[in-house]
């Protein structure tokens, strides 16, 4: 059963026009624990950070796939802004809509103000198909990555991908 944070996801998508296909399982917080849920799904899974710069001004939210070490030194520099760190669960639910453990790019759904930059691996555009939870940690969706490309697009949030 969905909850209404998750009902919004599917209505977008519906709304897109964007198939998609979805795995139950238990809550997970992390992708250790989302990886022994992920065995049987063909798709890129991907772990998403949210972030803030050190005056708190700027918000990134970085995808990038599950197995790969985020280096915030690396990526501050290629992002050109000041030190980031992890932002906390208050700017999380004020900008995205989220609760840590469920951070997903479908949480753009409610940024209505486009303040969130999307930061993207650039690896995975290699991609045919990528997973993401649908704003809840107790499911993960599955969707083409050209429909998640049209999905990006249709929130309007700034992308930039980038090799981390």
């Amino acid at each position: 059963m969905s909850s209404d944070q998750e009902q919004r996801v599917y209505d977008v998508l519906a709304e897109l026009g964007i198939a998609f296909e979805r795995h139950e399982h238990p809550p997970v917080f992390t992708v250790e624990e989302a990886n022994r849920h992920w065995a049987g799904i063909d798709a890129a899974h991907c772990k998403n950070l949210f972030l803030r710069n050190k005056k708190g001004t700027t918000h990134y939210l970085v995808i990038l796939e599950h197995l790969k070490d985020a280096d915030l030194k690396r990526l501050v520099v290629r992002l050109g802004d000041d030190r980031l760190s992890f932002a906390s669960p208050e700017r999380l639910t004020t900008h995205l809509g989220l609760s840590p453990g469920s951070v997903s790019p479908f949480g753009l759904i409610n940024d209505r103000t486009h303040q969130v930059r999307v930061v993207i691996d650039a690896d995975l555009r290699a991609a045919d198909r990528i997973a993401f939870h649908p704003n809840v940690n107790t499911a993960t969706i599955v969707v083409r990555w050209t429909d998640f490309e049209r999905f990006l697009a249709r929130c309007g949030n700034p992308v930039q991908f980038v090799a981390l």
